[in-house]
């Protein structure tokens, strides 16, 4: 239940840093400098940190001081051993914005967008990142008949074709994520879902150099199941990383403590994780709640920690118990594992076994007491 670095938690510089500020209220809390929060983390057991290239480095700032913030955190990192699970770009603040970066109308905009993105590239390669993320909050509208879907996403399509050339030109060590989300802060955003993004990343120029970065927020927004989106993505091959928080359907992008609601998608979710072998950053997209105070914020960061490695004693606990290894082999759960067929020549077989539908009819799958215990589980009962 200790975090160590080999578990590869990571927090967003954006999220501990969090001052508590919503679209109706001002902060309740001082924001936290990006050194301290390094030393604060290493403290506590995580792997590392991410950031937007804005939150280390404000809009503004003098080329002369932009080294000095830079050299300064990364001397940090260097003493605490902390890495960068991942690196992105703030193209959704600044006002020129407003009507998109990558799909803005204004080719002007685009321009300085994929510009901007450069840069930051740059800054993530200087610190070590592993991933550099794309989250297109405003690449989307709220009319339909200003944008084109189809120009968007071809837009969209040659500004990361463009920045995957740049990366491979600099011969820098970065792999690219998209992050889907349907909507907020645009009325509706282009590649809303793991799937569409999958999708996506089929048309670039460099598809095995690109993979995905879901977020249990975005998803449940959408009212899917983030447990197979992200089954979809290691299907795939593409979770290059994880956004972890929580969310209640429906609502706003809440960015609540991991495992605050739907404690039992959670702990699916972490045991497809664990289950898969994924060695990525374990990173939480959250932040505390808005009630709290300067301290509160390190009790938010452990809770995620804490909850992660509780849910993934739980799994190991679920999959040791006998009575479940019964329940999963009265629901066939091993058997979806293997081939429904054996190769070709099998046509005038598998007809004939249509045949037997009635009788396949009669069995049931025992799911019932397969989900009740997972609740025993986590709540204790075995």
């Amino acid at each position: 239940m200790t975090p160590r670095p080999e578990h590869r938690f990571t927090f967003g510089l954006w999220t501990v840093g969090n001052p508590g500020r919503d679209p109706f209220g001002e902060p309740t809390r001082a924001p936290v400098d990006p050194v301290d929060t390094v030393h604060r983390l290493a403290d506590m057991g995580a792997w590392g940190v991410s950031l937007h290239d804005d939150d280390l480095i404000p809009w503004g700032t003098s080329p002369a001081e932009r080294d000095r913030i830079v050299q300064r955190f990364d001397t940090a990192l260097k003493e605490r051993g902390m890495g960068i699970g991942m690196a992105t770009t703030n193209l959704f603040t600044h006002p020129a914005f407003k009507d998109g970066a990558f799909t803005s109308n204004d080719r002007g905009v685009r321009r300085a967008a994929i510009g901007k993105a450069m840069r930051s590239i740059d800054l993530a390669a200087q610190l070590r990142a592993e991933n550099y993320i794309f989250w297109g909050g405003r690449e989307g509208t709220e009319v339909g008949a200003a944008k084109d879907p189809r120009d968007a996403l071809e837009r969209y399509r040659e500004a990361i074709d463009v920045l995957g050339d740049y990366v491979v030109q600099q011969g820098y060590d970065l792999r690219f994520a998209i992050e889907p989300k349907p909507n907020e802060p645009r009325g509706d955003l282009w590649l809303p879902t793991v799937g569409h993004a999958l999708h996506f990343i089929t048309t670039l120029a460099r598809p095995d150099m690109v993979g995905v970065n879901p977020e249990v927020a975005h998803e449940t927004m959408a009212g899917l199941s983030f447990h197979h989106g992200v089954g979809q993505a290691l299907w795939a091959g593409k979770l290059f990383h994880i956004d972890l928080n929580a969310q209640r359907i429906g609502r706003y992008d809440q960015d609540f403590r991991f495992g605050a609601e739907d404690l039992k998608e959670a702990f699916l979710l972490v045991r497809l994780l664990e289950r898969a072998g994924y060695d990525g950053p374990r990173h939480f997209d959250a932040h505390a709640y808005r009630t709290e105070d300067a301290e509160g914020v390190w009790d938010f960061a452990a809770g995620c920690m804490r909850t992660y490695l509780a849910l993934a004693e739980r799994a190991r606990h679920f999959d040791a118990l006998p009575e479940v290894q019964e329940a999963l082999a009265a629901a066939s759960a091993p058997e979806l594992a293997q081939r429904s067929t054996d190769g070709a020549g099998e046509a005038d077989a598998l007809k004939a076994e249509s045949d037997g539908l009635d009788a396949l009819a009669r069995r049931g799958y025992a799911n019932e007491r397969l989900d009740q215990l997972v609740v025993e589980v986590l709540m204790g009962l075995r």
